[in-house]
């Protein structure tokens, strides 16, 4: 009986061994996949193709773009529509890893945020009727014209008409400043260029046109957003370098707008 306790003891205290041993093992396995740490990426999905909702899901140019850099950076991400002005508020609190909708990098952004190395070229356009007398950014003036607000397309036009302009309309994203526009509320709409243009090209039916103006409008450059002083911006500036280099950003760059990517300008920003 004493012999059979003594065993028993053993028994016990060689299971919780092996207990302990399993359990060591499978936390030690936990952090070893936690290494590569899932970020959450947010953004506004109302601003194709850069990113939108395709049957309940995010998709876009930036999408496969975060997603290459993010593979190449070594993490995995997941992508959040929340919205234009509730993503600078997620990264401002640090609820949020990353923002991403085509953001323009000025300075004003930078004194709150900090930014990835350039990623995309971009520059305001003029969204019109096909039938329009607008010709350029100064036809612009006395004209009712529609934007989203927030952006720098906003901040183009208040140059022109003056920042409380009773003629300026602000909406929450381009869809509904386009809409405007084809409602009559409106004789323009000032956007990014790959908005408008992508706009035009798959909306044939609605007749309207793209003017460009480059004695108006500056070249901007979208960066990824970070909160200050975030520890990400160092791995997803090498990132970004990487995709430039290997060829994997003028793949998507091609595949998304049909032609080739400026790589050296944005190489340049650095």
């Amino acid at each position: 009986m004493k012999m059979f306790k003594i065993l028993s003891t053993v028994f016990v205290f060689s299971l919780l061994f092996i207990l302990a041993a399993c359990g060591t093992s499978q936390t030690s396995g936990s952090t070893k996949s936690d290494a590569k740490k899932t970020l959450r990426v947010v953004t506004d999905a109302a601003y194709a193709p850069f990113e939108y909702q395709d049957k309940g899901e995010v998709v876009g140019f930036d999408i496969d773009f975060i997603k290459a850099v993010a593979k190449e950076a070594g993490y995995n991400v997941k992508v959040d529509n929340v919205g234009w002005d509730p993503l600078f508020v997620e990264i401002k609190g640090k609820t949020a890893d990353i923002g991403l909708s085509a953001i323009t990098i000025n300075d004003e952004r930078k004194q709150t945020y900090d930014f990835s190395t350039p990623y995309f070229l971009s520059k305001n356009e003029i969204l019109v009727p096909k039938n329009s007398d607008i010709k350029n950014a100064q036809d612009l003036k006395g004209k009712t014209v529609a934007v989203q607000n927030g952006t720098t397309g906003q901040d183009a036009v208040e140059a022109l008409l003056g920042k409380n302009s009773d003629k300026l309309k602000k909406f929450e994203n381009n869809n509904l400043a386009i809409m405007e526009l084809k409602s009559g509320g409106a004789n323009a709409v000032v956007a990014d260029n790959t908005v408008v243009e992508q706009y035009v090209k798959n909306n044939p039916q609605d007749n309207l046109k793209v003017i460009e103006d480059d004695t108006a409008f500056n070249k901007e450059f979208y960066g990824l957003m970070f909160a200050k002083g975030s520890t990400l911006k160092a791995d997803f500036d090498k990132a970004i370098t990487k995709v430039l280099d290997n060829g994997t950003y003028a793949k998507l760059y091609k595949q998304w707008f049909k032609v080739d990517p400026d790589i050296k300008i944005l190489k340049e920003q650095k």
